[in-house]
């Protein structure tokens, strides 16, 4: 009976793809300053950029966290179709986090090049 439960919820989830996949979709990456040519006013907006960005990421891994949840539940009860899903989601939920170090990085090293362009 459990199993079944699982494999339904897991079928809803997936059959509502194109639903529950608006709700989790990564953000776009925003577009980092050139630190050596930006102004302090880009510079800003690039770290309010940066920071809406990161709370994007970490409300589309939270909606991936319940996504996942389901399809690991049916994969513990052996339904062969979830594990493919599952990993994909897994995938893309470590994606999500490589990305925002990068973007993270991305922003620092801007703001080192800010500071060398613009010492005073």
């Amino acid at each position: 009976m459990n199993r079944m439960i699982t494999s339904l919820a897991l079928l809803l989830t997936l059959l509502a793809g194109p639903a529950v996949a608006k709700d989790c979709t990564m953000p776009e990456v925003p577009e980092i300053p050139d630190g050596s040519t930006a102004t302090m006013e880009e510079m800003i907006a690039g770290q309010s950029a940066v920071k809406a960005f990161q709370a994007a990421v970490a409300d589309y891994r939270g909606c991936q966290d319940g996504r996942m949840e389901a399809m690991k539940a049916a994969v513990e009860e052996g339904d062969p179709d979830a594990a493919p899903a599952y990993q994909a989601a897994t995938d893309a939920y470590n994606k999500s986090v490589t990305v925002e170090e990068q973007v993270a990085e991305q922003f620092n090293q801007s703001i080192r090049a800010y500071k060398a362009a613009n010492p005073s």
